[in-house]
């Protein structure tokens, strides 16, 4: 019997209660959050009241792997592919194929539209839509970015943001490394996107790097050799990297739209076994829809992407999703993409989708050489996130100069403690105060934090302070002094445990 966790119970009801508003709405719910649960339970209810429902996805490892749940939670249904088995038309709740649907010009007979991945806007299921304004709608989503949704959809439903997850131990923190980058200077453009021609000759240019710092970084954290998932530049880019990755004594396996479908099934099924002969898979974007395989602990982005936030932001949750004795999950990335969409990808992670914006998906300007070298630590190249002089990862110190030393565009002391910017701290603690608000917390948490970064609680003589939304730089703040709490705790945990493997949760 399905149930949900207490946050999906929150979302379904949101759902439901959206429609006495909206004929159209899209769920934002981060990779592992259990969208198709969700779904799943929005779709039973329907069913019980025996009004008819149909659940489009667009790819047919997809619709098996729904149609598969369904039947574990012993949920009648049928499934609207060609030749499919269980094909039973008279059931309420209908599992579909996009392209049987597009190739046969179907309508099916529904109340509620569930459109799975509706940031690829399919020009068929979109003609349903539009030609169907009786029709209730709902598209699931990671990555609700796609210039023109907000012309179907009328109200985003978000899920508990990353950091909620993570915090929750729904979702696995990541542990990111910047390695050495796919140098893109002047490659060709086709719609904004680096051409895949040029990407595949510059990334086949460091496959031997890629290799060598995974080798290092898999025996560094994990001691051996562990699961692994690398998304390349290009079809000749992967087979030049699994030919590389076997000579140096690992079975890595690529594939691409150039191997048959069941070919593809059968390494992916093989990689998903607990002691599986493939090490690692290579791919370009198969990985990024229906591969849900909990115990890959390492990542390697090797695809830049120059506005694709929604590629970037798949890639790495295919590696967030927690297992047993899973404490994180490492990211070496090669491509660029992570310092490239930093600033987005630490808005999405706190604060989730709250409107449909038309801008997400843009040509991202490059991060100068400065910003690069600033981001990460010279020693381990582990992504700076520390609030001191010191690497959270290998405890590296930056040479101080004139007693204060510059991390990620923040002035420091020798003793840690912020040196004031001339910030404006009215306006500071209204953000403080929007923010806890939001979240339910007193107002006595934002008071604390003023005083953790001011030095004095807020004074008296300011009386009532109008709350204001928060900016990036408070926003960002926020989180690093959640991020430092979390590894405090899990630094003292781990050593009153008797099992303490020495390892720290970062993100």
């Amino acid at each position: 019997m399905l149930q949900l966790r207490e946050h999906q119970k929150v979302v379904v009801d949101k759902l439901l209660e959206g429609f006495k508003s909206h004929r159209s709405q899209i769920l934002y719910a981060p990779t592992g959050c259990g969208k198709t649960e969700m779904a799943i339970a929005i779709m039973a209810e329907y069913a019980k009241q025996h009004r008819k429902v149909s659940m489009i996805l667009d790819r047919i490892v997809l619709v098996e792997q729904t149609s598969l749940r369904l039947g574990k939670y012993n949920i009648p249904h049928g499934v609207l592919q060609a030749g499919h088995w269980r094909h039973r038309p008279q059931e309420h709740i209908q599992i579909c194929s996009a392209q049987t649907l597009e190739s046969r010009s179907i309508t099916p007979d529904m109340e509620l539209l569930i459109y799975d991945e509706c940031h690829v806007k399919r020009k068929g299921i979109i003609d349903i839509i539009e030609k169907n304004p009786h029709l209730k709608v709902i598209g699931l989503t990671a990555t609700p970015f796609t210039k023109g949704l907000g012309k179907i959809y009328s109200n985003v439903v978000n899920a508990p943001t990353t950091q909620e997850l993570i915090e929750d131990r729904w979702l696995t923190p990541l542990k990111v490394f910047i390695a050495k980058e796919i140098d893109m200077t002047g490659a060709k453009k086709v719609a904004g996107e680096w051409s895949e021609a040029d990407i595949t000759d510059r990334g086949m240019k460091i496959t031997g790097d890629i290799v060598a710092e995974w080798h290092k970084k898999t025996h560094e954290i994990y001691g051996k050799p562990v699961k692994t998932v690398v998304f390349c530049a290009g079809v000749d880019h992967g087979r030049d990297l699994e030919k590389n990755f076997k000579q140096s004594g690992h079975n890595f396996v690529s594939i691409s739209y150039k191997e048959d479908s069941e070919y593809k099934r059968q390494v992916i099924e093989e990689f998903s076994k607990p002691d599986s002969e493939i090490i690692g898979i290579i791919a370009t974007d198969i990985l990024t829809k229906g591969f849900d395989v909990s115990d890959v602990m390492i990542g390697i982005s090797a695809r830049p992407f120059s506005k694709s936030l929604s590629s970037h932001v798949q890639q790495m949750g295919r590696v967030m999703r927690t297992h047993e004795g899973k404490e994180f999950a490492t990211w070496l990335d090669h491509s660029g993409n992570y310092l490239r969409f930093r600033k987005d990808w630490d808005d999405l992670y706190e604060y989730g989708v709250k409107e449909l914006n038309e801008g997400k998906e843009s040509t991202r300007a490059e991060p100068t050489e400065r910003e690069k070298k600033e981001s990460k630590c010279p020693a381990c190249a582990g992504l700076w996130t520390s609030k001191t002089n010191t690497c959270d990862e290998c405890g590296f110190e930056k040479k101080i100069n004139n007693h204060i030393v510059s991390v990620a565009g923040e002035l420091k002391e020798l003793d840690g403690k912020i040196k004031q910017k001339n910030i404006n701290q009215e306006k500071f603690y209204a953000e403080l105060l929007y923010y806890g608000r939001e979240r339910g917390y007193k107002d006595g948490w934002s008071a604390h934090k003023f005083k953790e970064k001011v030095g004095v609680f807020p004074p008296k003589a300011w009386g009532v302070v109008q709350a204001i939304p928060p900016s990036f730089e408070t926003a960002n703040w926020i989180r690093s002094r959640s991020i430092a709490y979390a590894k405090g705790k899990a630094k003292w945990n781990s050593s009153t445990s008797p099992s303490n493997t020495g390892l720290l949760l970062t993100d």
